[in-house]
Formats: C-alpha cells, sequence, structure tokens
C-alpha cells in the first residue's frame, strides 16, 4: 500500500440512506439525492460519480502531465468514462471504461500523453490492480 507523503486536500462528506439516500459535503458545493441504479429514483447513483469524478480527475492528470512535459493539452479535450457495477464471486465489483478525445494532437503524442497521465492520476492509481480499468484513444 502508497502512504502519502503529504495531504494537500481532504474532501468530506456525509451520507445516509445508502443508495437511496442524501450525500452532502461539508462545504455545501455538492447536495444530491442518491437512487439505486436502473430504478425509477431522481437522484444520481454510486457509480454516476465515480464516472464524473474519475474522468475529471483524468483530465486534470493529464494536463498536468502536459505541463510538466511541454505538451498543449487541446483546450476541447474530454473524457467519456464508464463505470460498470456487475457481480464478482461472493459480492459485487465495479470495472471502468475511459475514452479519451484529444482533437487535432499527433494520435503518438496523445498516446503518450495518455500513458503518462494513467501514471499519475490519482483514480488510476486507487484502482490499479483492483479493477479492470481500460483507456482508450479516440
Amino acid at each position: 500500500m502508497t502512504k502519502l507523503e503529504k495531504v494537500l486536500y481532504t474532501a468530506h462528506a456525509h451520507t445516509t440512506g445508502g443508495r437511496d439516500g442524501k450525500s452532502k459535503t461539508d462545504d455545501g458545493r455538492l447536495e444530491v439525492n442518491l437512487s439505486s441504479p436502473g430504478t425509477a429514483g431522481t437522484g444520481t447513483n454510486p457509480e454516476q460519480l465515480f464516472a464524473a469524478g474519475y474522468s475529471a480527475c483524468f483530465i486534470g492528470a493529464m494536463k498536468a502531465v502536459g505541463g510538466m512535459k511541454k505538451i498543449a493539452v487541446p483546450d476541447d479535450v474530454s473524457v467519456d468514462a464508464s463505470v460498470d457495477l456487475g457481480k464478482i464471486p461472493n459480492a459485487y465489483g465495479i470495472a471502468v471504461r475511459l475514452d479519451v478525445t484529444l482533437p487535432g494532437m499527433d494520435r503518438a503524442a496523445a498516446q503518450d500523453l495518455i500513458d503518462a497521465a494513467h501514471q499519475v492520476c490519482p483514480y488510476s492509481n486507487a484502482t490499479r490492480g483492483n479493477i479492470d480499468v481500460t483507456i482508450t484513444l479516440k
């Protein structure tokens, strides 16, 4: 297990009711109703929140790597994240697919950027070796 050398930020959320409840951050910036996937509920679900968080974090990692390598990351970079929820032996698990679009970038340079970002992204590091993560350059 990798230990943090220095804490840069700590997020705090309070959740009640589980998948059919509510969640709110301590700073009030996020307050969501939750619904189980596939139900008629009007809230979001943890898999959607994970997809949004991972895709945003991955773009941040590409920008950080781009800055270090003096590579211009297109302003219209995008990541479409899919988070699958399914059965694993005796439990449930998730898998992730990230489809990365880097308009106007040379394909080889774009792939190098993606590969480097996958090494520094906190979500990639948290999931590495734990779940199936597939990253595709579109």
